[in-house]
């Protein structure tokens, strides 16, 4: 892994991965503008300030930090807004720990563009396979695999933006299998802890490549010995990092993350967009509706169904990202799901609030992979008729893909929210040509992004 990350030149990926790499790190450069616009995590930022140190990074929003700080402050908004990518079978929200670790240790080391980019793209690799190693299981055992399977993520990028050696970031992947951390405990009672595992992170995928860099040795067998990150994680159940090492630079596995159409949990998705295409042909009011029935995955059940009462009234903003009942209400209701959906104002809103208690769920199963985020609805209405419509994979998957287009579209009314209309087509102008670029100081623009009033 370590030799691949270190040796990794931007000429031996694929035109169609790099393009791929580019608007994902668009994509999530995007959430986090239009997190700091609605004022998200805002703790993040003053949390960083009291307590960190200085220096010549910039953040989203934030100028003046150290690296380290910088790269946590820019990885929490990217994953603020539950808005970014993920990809399915290793259910990690690749972009939101690698783009953050990669552009802050790209242009603390000077690196070219073309460097930047082969950071993203081995950090981007490394983070799927380890989650894909073991997929599905992480989330069964309580851990977001962003943080604990992002980390390694995260130090690739770093270890190949700073130009480490093969030795020394193998010394950093070690070191990074104790930051690994993340606990999806969060759920219990939709506090906000979740969206800092992609700054941590990032933070310490930054951390680890530095302490590498300078000497400190970590773990050769961090992912394969008896007390290394596979065995302690996952309790000593089965898990396959050999078969995902052996493709390494032959097949890509960032040609597979998965972009958000909506800024919530995933397995919120699929459904939504079934219940979008039964009212584009039966338009129907909430008091209409006699029932609706979610169809989703066992782990659509654990994370956006269960417990129930919690799902059908969510105690927090952030809580509603994970409920089932609320989006599809809010669907419903609204007419949308958007950035706009997920206030404490709106989470209030009692035509959605009337609606939820009669929106239940149904188990299904749409793949043989642990994660395909498939889903559907079935709507019973108050005259008798029963609507019914399924997607076995999600929009914005490789499956079922969103346009190179639709992606753009995202992001300039993500980044709109904080940039100037002129700063955010240099932004993307930049970001979707970076092999053309001597340095990466164009970055220095996420600084200027600001809230809104």
């Amino acid at each position: 892994m370590s030799e691949f990350v270190a040796q990794l030149k931007v000429e031996q990926i694929p035109s169609a991965t790099t393009n791929h790499a580019q608007l994902h790190a668009l994509d999530a450069l995007g959430c986090g503008i239009a997190a700091h616009a609605f004022g998200e995590a805002a703790y993040a930022a003053h949390a960083v300030r009291e307590t960190g140190g200085t220096g010549d990074a910039v953040a989203i929003g934030a100028r003046g930090l150290a690296p380290g700080d910088a790269a946590f402050l820019t990885g929490t908004l990217c994953h603020a807004l539950d808005f970014d990518d993920t990809h399915p079978n290793s259910v990690v929200h690749v972009s939101a720990g690698v783009v953050p670790a990669a552009i802050t240790a790209a242009r603390a080391a000077g690196a070219t563009g073309a460097d930047l980019l082969a950071a993203i793209v081995a950090g981007n690799e490394i983070s799927i396979r380890v989650g894909n190693a073991a997929a599905g299981r992480f989330h069964a055992r309580g851990f977001h695999p962003t943080g604990v399977c992002g980390v390694f993520g995260a130090t690739a990028a770093a270890a190949r933006a700073r130009g480490l050696d093969p030795v020394r970031t193998a010394h950093a992947l070690g070191l990074a299998g104790s930051m690994a951390s993340g606990l999806l405990e969060f759920l219990a009672d939709g506090s906000e802890t979740k969206r800092l595992h992609a700054g941590w992170a990032a933070r310490a995928g930054l951390s680890a490549a530095a302490l590498a860099a300078h000497g400190a040795t970590g773990p050769a067998t961090v992912f394969e010995g008896t007390r290394g990150y596979y065995a302690t994680y996952m309790f000593g159940e089965p898990s396959d990092l050999g078969s995902q090492v052996d493709d390494l630079g032959a097949h890509w596995v960032t040609d597979e993350i998965a972009y958000k159409p909506y800024p919530a949990c995933h397995y919120t998705h699929a459904a939504v967009d079934a219940l979008g295409e039964i009212l584009q042909t039966t338009p129907l009011r909430a008091d209409e509706i006699a029932s609706i029935t979610g169809l989703t995955t066992e782990t659509g059940v654990a994370l956006v169904c269960e417990p129930a009462a919690d799902k059908v009234h969510p105690r927090t903003a952030y809580d509603a990202k994970f409920s089932l009942p609320y989006c599809l209400a809010t669907r419903l209701v609204t007419g949308r799901l958007d950035v706009a959906s997920f206030t404490d104002e709106t989470i209030t809103d009692a035509e959605v609030a009337a609606l939820t208690p009669r929106i239940g769920y149904e188990l299904r199963r749409y793949s043989d992979k642990p994660d395909s985020f498939g889903g559907g609805v079935r709507v019973e209405t108050t005259d008798g008729r029963v609507l019914e419509h399924e997607f076995r994979y999600q929009r914005g998957g490789a499956e079922n893909p969103l346009t190179t287009d639709d992606v753009l579209a995202k992001f300039r009314t993500n980044a709109g929210y904080g940039l100037p209309a002129d700063e955010v087509t240099a932004l993307e102008q930049a970001t979707l040509d970076l092999t053309a670029l001597r340095d990466v100081s164009y970055l220095d623009a996420l600084a200027a992004a600001t809230t809104r009033k």
